[in-house]
């Protein structure tokens, strides 16, 4: 250290300054010892106050830039040893309980970091944290599973809308400080909560992501089985008076007499009948059965519907299958056929009346996926974000319950799915993958 050096070469300058003072006087041919007494007196005194200067300034001096070192190297565990200078040593004692301190409290912090670490690892909730500019440095499993990524640090140094996520797009849309329920081509209903906090007197910001499908799928299936069960009784007692009454006026002598007046009866009790039946369309919605998961062969049960699929599109529409060898999955083929009834028509009516319309069935792949690929009007956004939501349609007179009965028996199944437009807006595509 500096001051340690300063004070050698002092010590040194005076040492040799005390040798040039007192050797002459030993190098005479006679010594006069009184002469020498002082001399030595005189050499001994900037000695003993060197001695006194190192212990009042240089130790402590010293000591306090050993502090600064420790501070520096954030070194907590070691402590400063005392110089015997009282000021100095009192300042050693400060210095050494603020290191206790410190000590402390890196630990508790450490402690903390990495409770919360384990935490969020943890957490059923995705969870992201974003640089200043935006970017991902820290995601959870479960938000990397959301986004489709195996992994956390695939995602890192990108931002949500730059991510090939339709979740990450959705994301990204929702505004800091702001909660909203997102779907995004799926059943798959979540919360997302983007905040922020501050981190060197900078905003960063960090979203999460809750999984909110089973809640609100089983709180929309408690609804709208409420509702059509109110609406099934009051519709169906009116509609057994009006039909009685309809009976008995058309056992009128003067009505049936009348052609006019009893087609018109007529066509009154089938409407009632249509409507009864109608009615009837909602409530069977509430009541899928529980899937019977078998062994089954998906190439063999598209093959063995396929006449009828093909049947229900238009000589406009080309339809195609394609099939892989292996495609066993444990499925219910009563319930697995309604889905592909209801996603094939979708898919069909989509194209409407296009000359080149194209529907392509594809099944195969490890794990097992059937895949229906439509080039008709595609999906909007706006409508992306509440499909598969009980009576949410786009059809003209669409009641919305074809896609929310089909995510009812895929989710039996145990299947993942998803209905998305490509970003060219070219094709729609539908996915099915069954687990392994």
């Amino acid at each position: 250290m500096k001051s340690s050096w300063i004070f050698s070469v002092l010590a040194l300058t005076v040492a040799a300054i005390d040798l040039l003072w007192i050797l002459p006087v030993l190098n005479g041919s006679d010594v006069v010892w009184s002469d020498l007494w002082w001399r030595l007196v005189l050499a001994v005194m900037p000695m003993v106050l060197l001695v006194l200067l190192y212990g009042s300034v240089i130790k402590p001096v010293n000591a306090v830039v050993n502090g600064m070192d420790l501070l520096r190297g954030q070194d907590f565990s070691t402590r400063l040893a005392r110089v015997g200078q009282p000021d100095a040593d009192t300042l050693v004692g400060v210095f050494n309980s603020m290191m206790d301190r410190l000590k402390t409290e890196r630990l508790r912090n450490m402690e903390q970091n990495s409770m919360l670490r384990q935490i969020i690892d943890v957490s059923p909730a995705g969870i992201a944290i974003s640089d200043y500019d935006g970017n991902i440095v820290e995601m959870n499993p479960t938000m990397a599973s959301y986004l489709g990524f195996s992994r956390p640090a695939e995602a890192f140094s990108r931002r949500f809308e730059d991510l090939d996520s339709p979740l990450g797009a959705a994301v990204a849309r929702v505004n800091p400080g702001q909660a909203e329920i997102l779907r995004v081509g799926d059943a798959n209903v979540m919360r997302c909560t983007r905040m922020w906090f501050m981190n060197n007197g900078f905003r960063r910001s960090f979203v999460m992501l809750e999984e909110l499908t089973d809640e609100v799928m089983r709180a929309e299936r408690e609804a709208y089985g409420r509702v059509i069960r109110i609406i099934s009784h009051e519709v169906n007692n009116t509609l057994t008076g009006v039909g009685s009454i309809l009976g008995l006026v058309g056992e009128l002598p003067a009505v049936k007499s009348d052609e006019v007046m009893s087609d018109a009866l007529e066509s009154c009790q089938e409407r009632c009948q249509g409507l009864g039946r109608f009615i009837r369309s909602y409530a069977e919605v509430v009541k899928i059965p529980d899937a019977n998961l078998q062994p089954v062969d998906l190439a063999d049960s598209l093959r063995s519907i396929w006449p009828f699929l093909e049947g229900m599109a238009p000589a406009t529409v080309d339809m195609e299958l394609c099939c892989e060898d292996t495609t066993s999955v444990k499925a219910d083929t009563v319930l697995l056929e309604q889905v592909m009834v209801n996603v094939v028509k979708n898919a069909v009516e989509s194209i409407g009346d296009r000359p080149d319309g194209r529907v392509k069935v594809s099944v195969g792949g490890s794990p097992v996926k059937i895949e229906v690929v439509d080039n008709g009007g595609g999906i909007s956004p706006e409508a992306s974000r509440h499909l598969f939501a009980p009576f949410f349609s786009t059809k003209p007179g669409g009641r919305g319950l074809g896609l929310m009965f089909v995510a009812d028996i895929l989710e039996k199944h145990g299947c993942a799915f998803s209905l998305r437009t490509d970003p060219d807006g070219a094709l729609t595509r539908f996915v099915v993958q069954f687990p392994r």
